[in-house]
């Protein structure tokens, strides 16, 4: 389905629909690893309706247990026209390895996958240890330990990623190994198989 359709889709629901999240999409202009404006007029402020209940789950979770913090997207529904983009321009190089194959398809692209990051209640970006899509071994979890023992990375940016993973996992998304501001819901084989994908 056509991104431009999604207001019209009974599934997808508006980021501005889940109360407390702060928004700040990357892919909107030229603050990311592109260096420029991936969204222009699309608007791709969405979620599955599934992921946007989630999402409310752990901003409400959040707000509970750390109210001095609130969490930020930085990415959502990411259409598959963009995915390729993104492939295309890592082409050739080691970091492709950071982005989804478009063939198999990313969890964005159904509205099933969320990038969040915390901030703190002046609204400045906590410190993670690295900063969104910095495509080093310091943004994967697995490495964390290893990092962390060589000095690396610093217990307060563990601290910071246990309290997002927390609210995270508890809401029912699942990490992955190498973001660790990358959120999905459910499995990724069900989603592709199954559910809506936005081109």
């Amino acid at each position: 389905m056509r991104c431009e359709l999604l207001p019209e889709h009974p599934d997808f629901c508006r980021l501005s629909s889940v109360n407390g999240a702060l928004l700040d999409l990357r892919y909107v202009g030229a603050h990311n690893f592109v260096g420029r404006d991936l969204y222009g007029t699309l608007d791709c402020a969405w979620l599955h309706k599934e992921a946007a209940a989630a999402l409310q789950r752990a901003v409400d979770t959040l707000a509970h247990a750390h109210p001095d913090l609130r969490l930020l997207v930085l990415d959502a529904l990411r259409p598959h026209r963009v995915q390729e983009l993104l492939w295309q321009h890592l082409a050739g190089t080691p970091l492709q390895m950071y982005v989804a194959d478009p063939v198999r398809g990313s969890i964005h692209s159904f509205g099933m996958a969320v990038d969040v990051t915390l901030v703190d209640i002046a609204g400045r970006e906590v410190d993670m240890g690295s900063h969104f899509d910095e495509f080093s071994e310091r943004s994967h979890p697995d490495m964390e330990p290893p990092l962390l023992a060589s000095g690396q990375l610093l217990p307060q940016h563990i601290v910071h990623r246990e309290i997002l993973r927390k609210v995270m996992f508890g809401a029912g998304f699942q990490g992955i190994h190498s973001e660790w501001w990358h959120f999905n819901l459910g499995s990724m084989e069900t989603i592709r198989q199954t559910y809506v994908r936005i081109d």
